[in-house]
């Protein structure tokens, strides 16, 4: 099955039962192997992959010595309003294995049938939810923003209605923890005090084990600080890249810092700041220039059920983290993106200049940085070209050359530096629904073609060319729900 080093353990198991129910998978028909991804299997440890038999898994139809599934319980706030009544409703954690390396992964098997928490729903998922899924969860991965990973994805013959019937799939979801922010707010507000600490103690001692050494209530304001901190430069880093989460639950944000759960996810095409990539969330609660300050509502949703195990003092400093360490980051992120090494007092005001004319002029935010990238080797034009007002465009970069004046780095250096943090290769919602597309008429040539290439976001990849080009019309803004 694996190398000799891989050890097995169920941790999550070890939490008191009532954070979990044992389910078995419903095993799925005329089963077949859609991707498996060799190298996140290596990097696991698992080094000689059987395919049948990780097809078998995921189609519910074979478990591995060790593995004992599982249903997690947790709630959370969506659009804002608790709900008490969530938990994995249609994935089973199935084990935890620790590779040579040290590094520990729950394996999530998503689309396993109902569980206790399926609620009206029939606890499948559908192929054109899982391969958008896997698509970006890998992508986030190679752009180097934290993010849950696929390591294989299997479809099957039965069919699973939804506004129409669709084809069944699976995913094998990994991360370091599927451990919520809704978690907690499950602990707290359903069992307790004492399960609160529990909890917390098996999160740090897993995922936090370098605070294990301070005293305990010491380690718990630094948990809770690392925790705003880490969401703050995760969401600086959607920011800077132009990604869109869609449905930003206090139940889909991880506690670790990773990017979790990719439902009616966007990445920006013609810049608009209140961009809405979920059609459902009609208020426009989690639009793009909302998701910092929602990043931040949700820690305060995690830091309300912990009040029984730090001080308010405390949890109001842990708090105030999340702004510094969001500004932080999106500031240092911006200015590498605009090659400035050098740091000005200026910079900010430049920064939001551009956003704001970016907005104004709906500018394509991926190819506008990779053209800015260029600029010395290959002209304005690829600057220029993206803009219906070339004098805005004009009066802008005679701007920005200025203040490239006052670098003291040379033009192919700060060439090279761009190009590594503005990425050629992004996964535009038009490219992930041909892939879609073919899928479903059982062609996977062009999902795997377009894996390859998003391998590489930032490299010059000249047979791919077409993949780094303005969507088409119909491509733009396409409608994209929370239905999987």
């Amino acid at each position: 099955m694996s190398d000799h080093t891989i050890r097995i353990e169920h941790q999550y198991l070890d939490l008191p039962s009532f954070f979990y129910s044992r389910v078995q998978p419903s095993p799925l028909n005329g089963a077949k192997m859609v991707c498996f991804n060799d190298e996140l299997a290596a990097d696991m440890g698992f080094h000689s992959a059987n395919k049948d038999q990780w097809t078998a898994v995921g189609a519910g139809q074979k478990l591995l010595d060790g593995m004992d599934p599982v249903a997690m319980k947790y709630t959370g706030h969506q659009f804002g309003v608790y709900n008490p009544e969530l938990g994995d409703g249609r994935g089973l954690l199935m084990w935890e294995t620790i590779g040579p390396d040290q590094r520990r992964w729950d394996w999530h098997l998503k689309g396993a049938g109902q569980t206790p928490y399926s609620r009206f729903g029939d606890g499948r998922a559908v192929l054109r939810s899982s391969i958008r899924e896997y698509l970006c969860s890998e992508a986030m991965h190679h752009l180097g923003i934290p993010t849950t990973r696929a390591l294989f994805l299997v479809s099957a013959r039965d069919p699973v209605r939804r506004e129409s019937f669709e084809t069944a799939a699976t995913l094998m979801r990994v991360a370091q923890s599927h451990i919520r922010f809704g978690h907690f707010e499950y602990a707290a507000y359903h069992q307790g005090k004492d399960a609160v600490k529990t909890l917390a103690d098996h999160t740090i001692r897993l995922y936090f084990p370098d605070l294990m050494s301070l005293p305990e209530d010491e380690r718990y304001r630094q948990w809770l600080a690392a925790v705003v901190e880490r969401t703050a430069r995760l969401i600086a880093d959607w920011q800077a890249v132009g990604f869109c989460h869609g449905v930003m639950n206090s139940d889909n944000m991880s506690i670790i810092g990773d990017t979790f759960d990719y439902g009616p996810y966007a990445f920006l095409d013609d810049f608009d700041a209140g961009y809405i990539c979920n059609h459902t969330d009609q208020g426009g609660r989690y639009a793009y220039n909302r998701q910092p300050q929602t990043g931040f509502v949700n820690c305060q949703y995690l830091a309300s059920s912990l009040t029984s195990l730090i001080p308010e003092d405390d949890i109001r400093s842990a708090l105030r983290r999340y702004e510094q360490a969001y500004n932080g980051r999106f500031l240092q992120t911006m200015r590498d993106k605009l090659g400035l090494t050098d740091p000005l007092e200026d910079d900010l005001s430049l920064i939001m200049d551009t956003f704001s004319m970016l907005h104004q002029h709906n500018v394509d935010y991926t190819l506008f940085f990779r053209g800015l990238s260029t600029l010395s080797s290959r002209g304005p034009s690829t600057v220029r070209d993206l803009f219906i007002n070339r004098s805005a465009a004009d009066d802008w970069l005679q701007r920005y050359r200025q203040r490239l004046s006052q670098e003291t780095v040379d033009d192919e250096r700060r060439e090279r530096a761009m190009c590594a943090v503005n990425p050629k290769y992004i996964l535009r919602n038009y490219l992930a629904q041909q892939a879609i597309q073919d899928a479903q008429t059982g062609q996977y040539d062009t999902l795997h073609e377009l894996l390859d290439v998003l391998k590489r976001p930032y490299d010059d990849q000249p047979q791919y060319e077409i993949y780094a080009k303005l969507p088409p019309n119909w491509g733009k803004h396409l409608n994209i729900s929370c239905s999987s």
